[in-house]
């Protein structure tokens, strides 16, 4: 399995480090799995959202080439869902005191969204995302229907796109893959190892790692609920 994790200007350092730090150390343990940092205009120094932490992308995004594909949110400012631009608005340069739904939405002006429906269109590609990754894909008009999960400041504005929203920490909606919260990238990361290479894999780096995953992974699958 190669994975791609993409890098987009005023991306959040920890979307990033804790599935890359999970995929690499699973890729050690069972040989299988490879990962890379990537971002939609090729190889380049991408500045985060937080205190201008900077990481390389060392390719660019390609779905022809990649098993899954990591999308992660923003740093920033928490902001208000209003505050998503329009692509002249979002055009310009990210600053550090830009709110997040700004640094998310500036993403529709350049190729990612093209990117990322080619990677969604692929059914060789599984596409995951962390935190606010799914309102990237959510705002590119990629996840009408599907079910998924964002951050919890975040839901409503995924429920706005015509997402069914599940409030899971993980959510596996076949070849699209979600988390919530920031710190819900390590589950992912242990889930998709899980998933793709399997158990004994992931609970190796789980324990590497002093990390103990927390709740039940969703999936349309089963009964559904009644009573409360």
């Amino acid at each position: 399995m190669h994975a791609q994790i993409v890098l987009f200007d005023g991306f959040d350092p920890l979307d990033v480090i804790a599935p890359f730090e999970v995929l690499h150390a699973g890729g050690t343990a069972s040989g299988a799995v490879s990962v890379e940092l990537v971002s939609a205009e090729g190889p380049r120094e991408v500045v985060s959202g937080t205190g201008g932490l900077a990481l390389r992308a060392t390719a660019a995004l390609d779905p022809a080439r990649a098993d899954l594909v990591v999308v992660p949110g923003a740093s920033g400012r928490v902001g208000e869902a209003g505050d998503v631009p329009d692509h002249e608005v979002g055009a310009g340069e990210p600053t550090q005191d830009d709110p997040i739904p700004v640094l998310l939405g500036r993403t529709l002006t350049t190729e990612l969204p093209v990117l990322l429906k080619a990677a969604m269109g692929n059914p060789q590609v599984t596409v995951a995302a962390v935190c606010g990754g799914s309102l990237v894909l959510a705002m590119a008009g990629l996840l009408e229907g599907r079910h998924a999960v964002t951050h919890h400041l975040g839901l409503d504005l995924l429920d706005a796109t015509g997402v069914h929203v599940v409030n899971a920490r993980v959510v596996d909606d076949g070849d699209l893959i979600t988390s919530g919260g920031v710190t819900s990238g390590l589950d992912l990361g242990l889930y998709l190892l899980e998933r793709e290479v399997g158990p004994r894999i992931a609970h190796a780096v789980e324990e590497l790692f002093a990390h103990e995953r927390r709740g039940t992974v969703w999936r349309a699958e089963g009964p559904v609920p009644v009573g409360f």
